[in-house]
């Protein structure tokens, strides 16, 4: 079941994890004290970093399907990431704002390239769809433990090393990634899909090439205008969905069907993503506001580096919850995907609660204790490893092959339609530069703000077990589509 190839392949998304949450951890600061941004563009921003690069999954799945393969486009996007990163110690060094935005669009963009690529050359490394399903929350640990070092480290090292000192760093790691990848080319190409095992044509790599600088380009502009960035976020989503459905609906019945529940489970996952999201947003403001104090009066640990908590937690919900689900599948007791979803939102609704509550019951000195956003992140992990494993594992069983790509990036569409709008609705709590932050702002601002996402993710509760309902219908029919068309191709 593990073997060389799968641990190499986590190795770099450990590195991954380590760089890109290393770098948007301090972002907030570094646009709100560096580059003189506001709260509300700075939300903006970072909620945009966090999902712009998902968003070009799209073109990253259309790349890996029809250009360059798995391989190549993964190889490519940690170089991006590298170059990114790169270009982001010089915008620190030099205050560049535009040289800054460059770098943040450049990763972007690699991790639109990596999104779709990773899970299907990750997915062909093991040996059974069983295995693979099984050991994907292991890999999802695996990230996370990149990402808590990262998030929890880098605003100390922002301290020493400085912000071009701490950016210098997170292309070093992607540089380790990229030549891992270089090392391990001949193995991955062996189990990769058809297209990875073919030269690439020059009319392929030039395609490749125009695609990407047009990519740049966009991504940049979106950041550089973001009142205009967030409506191309919006337009380039729904044309995706439309494509998609266009897809859908040319496909025979059984593969339509089958389609029909990705459609499902990517408003699902949209839904979920725009919780996840404000731990960028509101809640790194929230914290940067209130929270005050170590860790149990012995962990250090700064306002913004707070994000550090929900690796934390994922590291221990990847192995628990493939173990609980292992375990309750040998007693023949088996969950749809969905009402996975609708557990995950359970859990969204109690952290939101407890952080409803907090802000609500803070006192006159407007301090929050770590502990308080510990135990609101305890349960987010849990409900984010849930979705964020289960349902690129689900897409992948159900996605006709020959759009496989293209399909896992409609999960990325989601994380990127989630971090937008998560973003803009974070913004109705942003305040100006020097605002005194009161307990009466505390529990009337942040307070009615969260109890509103407290609310909503109860109706989702009911909505994914609906959601779940519907989808097991639609897959016993395709499957029944199925049985009729292959008696027709015999006949």
């Amino acid at each position: 079941m593990w073997n060389k190839l799968n641990k190499s392949m986590m190795f770099c998304q450990m590195m991954f994890g380590l760089s890109f949450y290393g770098v948007m951890v301090i972002l907030t600061r570094f646009f709100l004290e560096e580059l003189n941004y506001s709260e509300a563009d700075t939300m903006m921003v970072v909620g945009a970093f966090s999902s712009i690069g998902p968003l070009f999954a799209i073109a990253g799945g259309f790349i890996a399907d029809k250009f360059l393969g798995a391989y190549r486009s993964l190889t490519i996007s940690y170089f991006g990431f590298a170059t990114g990163y790169a270009l982001l110690v010089l915008g620190s060094y030099t205050t560049n704002v535009p040289m800054a935005l460059c770098g943040i669009a450049l990763a972007s963009y690699g991790r639109g390239l990596m999104s779709p690529s990773y899970p299907s050359l990750y997915k062909r490394t093991f040996d059974t769809q069983e295995h693979f399903e099984n050991c994907y929350p292991v890999n999802y640990s695996v990230n996370n433990v990149g990402a808590l070092l990262g998030q929890y480290l880098f605003p100390m090292f922002v301290l020493v090393l400085g912000f071009h000192g701490s950016f210098l760093l997170s292309c070093v790691l992607a540089l380790l990634a990229f030549a891992t990848l270089v090392i391990f080319r001949k193995p991955l190409l062996t189990v990769g899909a058809h297209i990875d095992q073919k030269p690439v044509s020059m009319q392929n790599w030039i395609s490749f090439l125009i695609t990407s600088v047009a990519m740049i380009a966009l991504v940049f502009f979106m950041f550089s205008n973001m009142d205009i960035g967030q409506n191309i976020v919006y337009g380039i989503g729904l044309a995706a969905i439309g494509y998609f459905v266009i897809l859908m609906l040319k496909s025979k019945k059984s593969d339509a069907l089958k389609m029909g529940t990705i459609l499902i489970m990517t408003a699902l996952t949209t839904a979920f993503f725009v919780y996840y999201g404000q731990m960028m947003t509101s809640m790194t403001m929230v914290t940067i506001n209130t929270m005050r104090g170590d860790l149990f009066d012995l962990i250090p640990i700064a306002p913004e580096a707070s994000m550090a908590m929900n690796p934390l937690w994922c590291i221990v919900a990847g192995p628990v919850i493939a173990m609980i689900f292992s375990a309750l599948e040998k007693r023949d007791i088996h969950f749809s995907t969905a009402t996975k979803i609708g557990f995950a939102f359970i859990l969204t609704a109690i952290a939101f609660g407890i952080l409803t509550m907090a802000v609500m019951g803070v006192g006159e000195d407007a301090i929050i204790r770590p502990e308080v956003f510990l135990l609101i992140h305890f349960f987010q992990a849990f409900a984010e490893v849930i979705v964020g494993s289960l349902v690129v594992a689900f897409i992948l069983s159900v996605a006709p092959k020959h759009i496989e790509g293209f399909s896992v990036s409609l999960f990325s569409v989601a994380m990127a339609l989630s971090g937008i709008i998560g973003a803009v609705f974070s913004t109705s709590i942003a305040q100006e530069k020097g605002h005194v932050i009161t307990q009466e702002f505390v529990q009337t601002v942040y307070g009615s703000y969260f109890q509103l996402l407290t609310v909503l993710a109860v109706v989702m509760v009911a909505i994914a077990f609906i959601a779940s309902f519907i989808i097991r219908k639609m897959l016993e029919s395709s499957k029944q589509a199925e049985e009729v068309e292959l008696k027709e191709q015999k006949a």
